[in-house]
């Protein structure tokens, strides 16, 4: 009986919001219930789907951390897969995507970077992000390195030298 007055509730309440935008003057003012209705389900599959693209595997070596080494799926939208972190490190990938920046992109070359190790950390990524094929590798060799596996803390794990 009580999914029967939802779906009561429901159409009642689409058919008065679809007439009330039907009535709606033409240059008037545009409110939240004035725009003309999406199809919000085709709308959340499409995002669905280009998140289901964010696909990849993670092969970490040499940490020093016990647990961290290993190869690692992880997949995003929903985080999924092996990896032990696969919420954060989806959170954190949306991040960098929000900020428009690659993060598998490797160090220019020629970069001046600081001479320091950051121990024997090695990782690979490979995989689909943002409808592109990733295959990345990783290092804490020098300055420059270590911050750009620091960047992708926790889709790396925050390696010990």
């Amino acid at each position: 009986m009580s999914r029967r007055f939802s779906l009561t509730v429901t159409a009642g309440v689409a058919a008065s919001l679809a007439a009330v935008g039907a009535a709606a003057p033409a240059a008037a003012a545009v409110g939240p219930f004035d725009l003309a209705p999406l199809p919000l389900q085709s709308l959340f599959q499409e995002q669905g789907q280009a998140r289901e693209q964010d696909r990849l595997t993670v092969t970490v070596v040499d940490t020093n951390i016990t647990r961290a080494d290993g190869t690692y799926e992880l997949r995003c939208g929903p985080a999924a897969g092996t990896h032990p972190e696969a919420a954060s490190a989806c959170a954190r990938l949306d991040e960098i995507a929000a900020d428009g920046k690659d993060p598998f992109t490797p160090v220019p070359k020629g970069q001046m970077c600081t001479m320091q190790m950051g121990g024997p950390a090695t990782a690979r990524v490979t995989g689909t992000w943002q409808g592109r094929s990733v295959d990345a590798t990783f290092s804490r060799k020098n300055g420059c390195e270590i911050s750009r596996w620091q960047n992708l803390v926790p889709v790396l794990p925050a390696a010990r030298g």
